[in-house]
């Protein structure tokens, strides 16, 4: 979508903090010995409590509040009886929505200890997406964002999930522009309008260049198997930059 007014933004403002305060608050509490399930109830609680309801539930019926991705796992993660262990990589996705308005969030976590290439990926996944974050501007081409994103995992040796991408959001959880690349991808020629709801979101990895299901119908497994981070945040573009929306309470 695009913001019109002084009232929508100030409502994708609230439930970006609200998904960003869950997202947080689910963090806070990994830990070895802990299921994803009992996870995903710790989220579930922060948006209820908050007025908010699980996008992804509302919206496809997905078997939980949040999606919780480990280790091989790389996206859409089902939370159940899976016990959280010491050098687990783990991927919490949080969206959201309120009085008609959506949000979207995710971020990476090991768990101690974990090899350091493992820690590595994860501290450079949180760089990839300010890599991209800082190429949004309205104006500004899409292309920026993967170009920018892509040149950073080259350097670094990483590969990008090239199957799995940004989009955007506002009045829905997926909306235009649809299928937004966090890698270059020279078909890409839509420019960023002011006011734009997105989200920016790069798969980087140790090796997977694609996504793929397995036995259920919502994990999607790294491909080759690899470790795979995903950090994103949802932003409205603006002639000074991006507008971070889902910013936790400090």
């Amino acid at each position: 979508m695009i913001i019109s007014n002084d009232d929508e933004l100030a409502k994708l403002k609230e439930i970006g903090r609200i998904c960003a305060n869950a997202l947080k608050t689910m963090a806070a509490a990994l830990e070895p010995g802990i299921t994803t399930l009992e996870l995903d109830a710790i989220g579930r609680k922060v948006l209820e409590d908050a007025g908010a309801r699980s996008a992804p539930e509302f919206c496809y019926r997905f078997p939980g509040a949040t999606c919780i991705s480990v280790n091989e796992e790389v996206a859409h993660g089902i939370p159940g009886p899976r016990v959280i262990l010491a050098g687990d990589l783990v991927n919490l996705d949080v969206s959201a929505e309120k009085d008609g308005f959506f949000s979207d969030t995710g971020a990476s976590f090991t768990v101690p200890p974990v090899k350091p290439k493992v820690e590595r990926l994860c501290r450079d996944g949180k760089r990839a997406l300010w890599v991209g974050l800082n190429q949004v501007r309205s104006g500004a081409p899409f292309l920026q964002i993967g170009k920018a994103v892509g040149a950073f995992a080259q350097k670094n040796r990483y590969t990008l999930v090239a199957n799995l991408a940004s989009h955007g959001i506002g009045r829905s959880l997926h909306e235009e522009p649809a299928e937004v690349s966090t890698w270059a991808d020279p078909s890409e020629t839509r420019i960023m309008e002011d006011g734009l709801v997105f989200t920016v979101e790069p798969f980087l990895s140790l090796g997977a260049t694609w996504a793929e299901g397995g036995d259920d119908a919502w994990t999607l497994y790294s491909d080759p198997r690899a470790p795979t981070v995903q950090f994103e945040h949802t932003v409205v573009a603006t002639r000074n930059g991006p507008m971070i929306l889902t910013l936790a309470d400090e």
